[in-house]
């Protein structure tokens, strides 16, 4: 998907700017750890279906491997995946990924079972190192007002879960966050505004959701410069979250020794359990449709892991390794990117555009007969 192409030279860039808030006392003192020192189970073992709606009223169908046709929602659960990661955009213009979707997706999840992770973008459109646009809505917001926006419509969408008997169990306050959110006044040269933007979100989550656990999600997660530099920064100027959410996707954000080493500095220097809130792999380096998928190459794959379901189940158990191994117990799991965006004509990537394509179905958790993958039960089970 084209809005993934740029996340290494964005975190780069990022790197680029020195630490607004200098002082060692930036990161927060360490919680006590857990005997064990590593993990055996997840409490985590989630997969992003945003764009379950759309695929289905644009004709998707989901199959048991046997080829059964089955609620994708419940085979999720039959699998044993523990949570759904949910995207909310604002006024998206093919009107999903808002409220309306989100409620009832919600209600879906909790009849089967499956805990509810909301993911604010705050755009009506993608949110990631390259774009944080500002929704059109606000556009003639300043800084306090844009900080109001966020609240409400953090406390809106949260409040309506809540209502309706689903309240999210995890909620990430912005996605992909290296260069901030709500551009251009919340970008990283302004770190008073973006950190304004960011408590916003987090006190509308407490104050509608009082047990919802709260993520400050970044990409490259291999990537410790910046993840230093980002939540030096955070922290410096008060923000209160409670886990550190990372991207790491192995043909983007390096070496999994990179990840492993991340994880264990960052979780250790803020006191704060880490999640891996994305990661993903292909099956197949076909397409099933025209348009040219991110993975379409073998020189984009990992020693050792094939383009194949059995390569996608084996990243699937070393990225539960991954975060399993997180020193102190401090890995909570992670959650596999738009397992359930199989293609369907009209169902593509840009809001704008029904003819945009999917750039991603040779990653989904289900092949191009609608079948489910093996992946979607290591995902399921695997350290469960």
């Amino acid at each position: 998907m084209r809005r993934r192409s740029v996340l290494t030279a964005a975190g780069a860039a990022a790197l680029a700017v020195p630490v607004l808030r200098a002082g060692p006392a930036a990161a927060a003192p360490a919680t006590a750890a857990p005997a064990s020192g590593r993990r055996s189970c997840l409490e985590i073992r989630a997969v992003d279906i945003s764009s379950l709606p759309k695929n289905e009223n644009h004709g998707a169908v989901y199959r048991t491997a046997a080829g059964r046709r089955e609620d994708p929602v419940r085979l999720i659960a039959r699998a044993g995946v523990t949570h759904a990661r949910l995207k909310v955009w604002v006024n998206p213009a093919d009107g999903y990924n808002d409220k309306a979707h989100i409620l009832a997706l919600a209600r879906r999840l909790k009849r089967a079972g499956v805990g509810i992770w909301v993911d604010f973008h705050y755009s009506d459109s993608w949110a990631d190192p390259a774009h944080q646009t500002k929704p059109a809505a606000w556009a003639g917001l300043d800084v306090p007002g844009l900080a109001r926006a966020v609240y409400d419509h953090t406390a809106d969408v949260l409040g309506a879960l809540r209502r309706q008997g689903t309240p999210a169990h995890l909620v990430q306050i912005g996605n992909e966050l290296n260069g901030g959110l709500i551009w251009p006044e919340g970008n990283w040269e302004h770190f008073d505004a973006m950190t304004a933007f960011l408590k916003a979100g987090l006190r509308a989550a407490r104050d509608t959701t009082p047990r919802v656990r709260t993520i400050l999600h970044l990409a490259n997660g291999g990537d410790n410069g910046l993840y230093r530099w980002w939540f030096d920064n955070v922290v410096s100027y008060g923000v209160d979250f409670d886990v550190i959410g990372l991207s790491y996707y192995p043909f983007w954000h390096g070496p999994l020794a990179d990840a492993a080493a991340n994880m264990a500095d960052i979780t250790a220097r803020y006191g704060k359990p880490c999640v891996i809130a994305e990661t993903a792999y292909p099956f197949t380096l076909e397409s099933e449709d025209d348009v040219n998928d991110i993975m379409n190459s073998p020189a984009q794959l990992t020693d050792g892991f094939p383009a194949t379901p059995a390569g996608q189940a084996a990243w699937l158990r070393t990225v539960a390794d991954l975060a399993a191994g997180v020193p102190n117990g401090r890995g909570l799991g992670y959650c596999y990117w738009e397992g359930l965006w199989t293609y369907r004509a009209g169902s593509g990537w840009d809001p704008t555009n029904p003819a945009s394509g999917n750039a991603w179905e040779n990653l989904a958790l289900f092949d191009f007969e609608d079948r489910e993958l093996p992946g979607l039960g290591t995902l399921g089970r695997y350290r469960g």
